[in-house]
C-alpha cells in the first residue's frame, strides 16, 4: 500500500469518530460518573480477588526457587548433567521468578498504592496505601529497583493527571527526543531500545522516580527543578540513588539470596546467581511489553495544556490509552491488570476486579460519544511502540490543547 493511500485509510479512520473540539464533555463526566455509581464501592469479594492474584504470584516464586534449588543439587551432585538440561531448567525457574516479579508489581503494588482497597471494611493496613510497603516493610511487601514513595509520586500524580502531557513522566516520544532527533543509523536505534528493554526499571524507572520526587521537594522550597540523573555515588543524588533505589534490591537480589545456595558449594552459588540475572531479564522484558504501549503509538494523543474540566479529563484518558486483550483472570493476571488502561485512568482508585465489570460499559460510553476506544493485542502494540521509539512515527496532537 502506498504513503499516500496509508494515509488516506487513516484519515478515514479518524472522521468516524467525534473530533475532540465537538465531545460533549459535560455529557461524557456524568456518563462515567454514572458508570462508578453503578458498579459501586469496594467489597470484601474485591479484597479476595486481590488475594488470590497474590497467591498466584507466591506461587510462581515457591516454583521458581524450587526448580532453583533443585538445578544447584543437580549441579551438584549429577557430574553428567547435560547442559542442555541445565539451561533448560535455569530458563524454566528464570521465567517463574521474572512473572512473579513482574506481579507484585503490577497485580498488587500498582493497585494498593493507588488506595484501591482502603474502603473494603475491616482491611488489614497492610493492603493499604498508607501501610504498604514503607520504610523497613519494603523488603517484605514490594522489594525492587523503585522507591515505593518515589513511584507512588512519580506515577500516581504526575503520570495519571498529567497523561500525554509534557510534564507526563512517562511521555515516550518526549522522553527519546535524543534519539530520535539525532542521527543515529536506524538499526542502531532498534538495537538501543532492545537493549534499553531488558534493563529499563534500573536504567529509566529508579532514577526518574528520584529526579521527580526530588523536584517535588524543590518546589516546596521555591528552588528551581533540576534535570538529568546522577549516578555517581560519590555525589549527594547519586549516593542516594545507590543507597535508597539500587542497593536494597541488588544486594538481596544478587548477592544475599545466591550465598543461601552456600550449602551446594561455589557451583550452587553461581547457579542461583545466573538465575537471578535471568529472571531479572525476564522481568523487565515482560514489564516492558505490557506497561511501555499503553500511552506510546502512532494513534495516541499528546496535550499542549493542562485538562480544564473533570469532563476533558475523562477525554484524555481515553484518547491517550488503549488496552490489549482482556478476558479471564489467568490473561489478566499476565497482562498485569494493565491490558484495562482505559477504565485504570479514568478510575485509577478502583479495585482490580471491578474493571472487568465496568468495561462493557466504559465501551458502551465511548460508543455513545463517538470516541474511538483501542483494544488490541499487546504484541501488536508493542510494535506500533517501538516504531515510536526510533522515530518511525510520532503521536497525534491535538490543536490548542
Amino acid at each position: 500500500m502506498s504513503t499516500h493511500s496509508s494515509e488516506n485509510e487513516q484519515n478515514k479512520q479518524k472522521n468516524q469518530y467525534t473530533p475532540y473540539d465537538e465531545v460533549d464533555q459535560e455529557e461524557l463526566q456524568r456518563d462515567i460518573d454514572a458508570i462508578k455509581a453503578t458498579i459501586g464501592a469496594p467489597t470484601e469479594e474485591d479484597f479476595k480477588h486481590l488475594l488470590k492474584l497474590e497467591r498466584w504470584g507466591y506461587a510462581l516464586s515457591a516454583f521458581g526457587f524450587g526448580m532453583t534449588i533443585y538445578l544447584a543439587y543437580l549441579e551438584h551432585t549429577d557430574p553428567e548433567l547435560s547442559s542442555f538440561s541445565y539451561w533448560i531448567m535455569a530458563i524454566i525457574a528464570a521465567v517463574a521468578l521474572g512473572v512473579a516479579n513482574v506481579s507484585k508489581w503490577a497485580n498488587t503494588a500498582h493497585p494498593i498504592l493507588h488506595g484501591a482497597y482502603d474502603k473494603v471494611p475491616n482491611i488489614p493496613k497492610k493492603y493499604t496505601k498508607n501501610g504498604y510497603s514503607r520504610e523497613m516493610d519494603r523488603f517484605f511487601h514490594w522489594l525492587d529497583w523503585i522507591k515505593p514513595e518515589a513511584w507512588e509520586y512519580e506515577h500516581n500524580i504526575m503520570h495519571h493527571y498529567h497523561l500525554g502531557e509534557v510534564d507526563d513522566p512517562d511521555n515516550v516520544e518526549k522522553n527519546l527526543q535524543w534519539l530520535t532527533q539525532s542521527k543515529t543509523p536506524m538499526f542502531i536505534r532498534y538495537i538501543i531500545i532492545y537493549s534499553f528493554a531488558a534493563v529499563w526499571k534500573l536504567a529509566y524507572y529508579a532514577p526518574n522516580t528520584q529526579l521527580i520526587l526530588e523536584n517535588k521537594e524543590r518546589a516546596k522550597k521555591k528552588l528551581p527543578p533540576i534535570s538529568g540523573y546522577e549516578w555517581n555515588p560519590f555525589k549527594e543524588r547519586g549516593w542516594e540513588l545507590w543507597r535508597d533505589y539500587i542497593l536494597p534490591y541488588g544486594v538481596v537480589k544478587f548477592v544475599l539470596i545466591p550465598l543461601l545456595f552456600f550449602p551446594f558449594g561455589n557451583e550452587g552459588i553461581f547457579t542461583a546467581f545466573i538465575v537471578m540475572v535471568l529472571a531479572e531479564l525476564v522481568a523487565n522484558l515482560h514489564s516492558f511489553l505490557v506497561i511501555v504501549p499503553n500511552h506510546s503509538a502512532e494513534d495516541i494523543y499528546m496535550f499542549n495544556e493542562p485538562h480544564k474540566s473533570q469532563g476533558e479529563f475523562y477525554l484524555r484518558q481515553i484518547m491517550g490509552s488503549v488496552n490489549y486483550n482482556t478476558g479471564s483472570d489467568l490473561i489478566d493476571f499476565m497482562h498485569g491488570w494493565l491490558n484495562y488502561q482505559v477504565e485504570h485512568h479514568l478510575f485509577p482508585n478502583l479495585p482490580l476486579s471491578q474493571y472487568q465489570k465496568m468495561q462493557p460499559l466504559v465501551k458502551e460510553v465511548c460508543k455513545k460519544h463517538g470516541l474511538e476506544y483501542r483494544q488490541e493485542s499487546v504484541f501488536k502494540r508493542m510494535l506500533m511502540t517501538i516504531d515510536l521509539m526510533v522515530g518511525k512515527t510520532k503521536l497525534l496532537r491535538v490543536d490548542g490543547v
